[in-house]
């Protein structure tokens, strides 16, 4: 597991699939002095172990769980200010609903829990793209095309052959760690949107989104807000879904406005 830290942390971030640690060093650069920040590579990512794909008993969230509380039991001396973006953010909401004692503050960037929205046209939208042409290109072990597929519609806006050929290949070699999250993104195998879950967050909570990003963010996001008693919603115009990469400055600046009004709880 890799991680970075400054001293005394306050927060931790996590990141999006097929990314790294490093995804936030935009972010942290505009935070900086206004906030410690405490980061980990998700399994399967960055410097972190490999995730074996082949068992079926290893459920990927659940890992990322117990490495994101394992990074908190040994670093954090109390709640923090937590912030996730993409299938980080789903890791993050989890978190925040099995050890609340540990969360001062949830900030979801992106939460990619279609199944929030499952009722919605664009849920079957981008349910048939997954399982059609997306899974066609992993089923014919053509890495390189499902993580083409892939960037198309959640990468931050470069055209595939644009990416340097180094990113093109990073993604390709973890794109199998796309499919194995589907039970949490579309089938909600833990309940993180089950009636009450979202109802039952106690901590102040911030949704970000992009304003160029897929339609199904916007959506999900609309449940959200209906949802989770106390939200604030901020919606970063020309982004899309990898704005703490595209647009770190405008997301800082969003979570900064957020922090500075949410209540500091005292030390555990």
């Amino acid at each position: 597991m890799g991680a970075a830290k400054n001293a005394a942390p306050e927060a931790l971030f996590l990141h999006c699939s097929l990314a790294h640690l490093g995804a936030w060093r935009g972010v942290a650069k505009a935070l900086e002095g206004d906030l410690s920040m405490l980061m980990m590579d998700l399994p399967g990512h960055g410097k972190s172990a490999a995730y074996d794909i082949a068992d079926p008993k290893l459920d990927y969230q659940d890992l990322a769980l117990s490495w994101a509380l394992a990074l908190l039991n040994a670093e954090a001396d109390g709640p923090v200010d937590l912030v996730g973006h993409s299938f980080g953010a789903t890791i993050a909401l989890r978190l925040a609903q099995v050890a609340p004692d540990r969360v001062r503050s949830l900030t979801l960037i992106e939460p990619v829990l279609f199944a929030a929205a499952q009722t919605h046209p664009l849920f079957a939208e981008n349910t048939a793209y997954m399982e059609g042409p997306f899974a066609d290109a992993m089923r014919a072990g053509d890495k390189g095309e499902a993580a083409r597929l892939f960037n198309d519609l959640w990468g931050n806006g470069t055209a595939w052959e644009a990416l340097p050929e180094r990113v093109r290949k990073d993604m390709a070699a973890r794109i199998d760690l796309i499919p194995v999250a589907k039970n949490v993104t579309h089938g909600d195998v833990h309940g993180q949107v089950a009636p009450g879950a979202l109802e039952a967050l106690d901590m102040p909570c911030l949704l970000i989104e992009g304003g160029n990003s897929p339609a199904i963010i916007a959506a999900i996001h609309d449940v959200f807000e209906a949802r989770i008693p106390d939200v604030r919603r901020v919606v970063t115009q020309g982004a899309g879904h990898m704005a703490p990469i595209t647009h770190p400055v405008q997301v800082a600046r969003a979570l900064h406005d957020f922090l500075t009004a949410a209540p500091r709880l005292p030390p555990r």
